[in-house]
C-alpha cells in the first residue's frame, strides 16, 4: 500500500505539461537562422582543428558571426529555442544545413583535385627542365650520405 501512494505521488508530479516557448519579438528568420547555425558549425570545426592559432589572433568566432548577421547571443538563443520546439521544422533546418555543407565539401574537394592536377603538371615541367639542364645527377649526388 505504501508503494501505491509513492507511485501515485510520483505520477502526479511527474506528469507536467510542457509549454512551448513563446515566439520572441525579435525572432530570426528561418533562412537567416540556418546561415547562422551553419557558420557556427564551421567555426566550431575550425576551433577543433587549430584553436591556438585562432586564440593567437584574438578572434572570437561567435562574435564575428553575430556581427556579420547583426544579431546578439540572446536573440540567437531565443530563436533557437523557438525553432527547436517544433521538431519537424527544426529537422528540416538541419537537413538544409547538411545539404549545404555537403555541397561545400564537394566544391572544396573539386578545387583541391584541380590544384593537385595543376601542381603535378608544374612538377612535371620542373622535372623536365631539371633533366635538360643536367642538374638532376648533381642533386642526387649531393644528397647521398658522405659518411658511407
Amino acid at each position: 500500500m505504501k508503494y501505491l501512494y509513492f507511485i501515485l505521488i510520483f505520477v502526479t508530479f511527474g506528469c507536467q505539461s510542457v509549454e512551448k516557448p513563446k515566439k520572441p519579438d525579435n525572432l530570426i528568420s528561418e533562412e537567416k537562422m540556418v546561415e547562422i547555425m551553419m557558420e557556427s558549425y564551421i567555426s566550431n570545426a575550425a576551433r577543433s582543428v587549430n584553436n591556438r592559432k585562432i586564440r593567437s589572433y584574438g578572434l572570437k568566432l561567435d562574435s564575428v558571426i553575430y556581427a556579420k548577421y547583426n544579431v546578439d547571443s540572446t536573440q540567437v538563443s531565443n530563436s533557437n529555442n523557438y525553432y527547436a520546439a517544433n521538431l519537424e521544422d527544426y529537422e528540416s533546418m538541419f537537413q538544409t544545413i547538411d545539404e549545404r555543407l555537403k555541397t561545400m565539401k564537394k566544391n572544396v574537394d573539386s578545387i583541391q583535385k584541380l590544384e593537385e592536377a595543376n601542381k603535378s603538371e608544374e612538377e612535371k615541367v620542373k622535372d623536365s627542365v631539371s633533366e635538360e639542364s643536367g642538374l638532376v645527377p648533381a642533386l642526387q649526388a649531393s644528397s647521398q650520405d658522405s659518411i658511407e
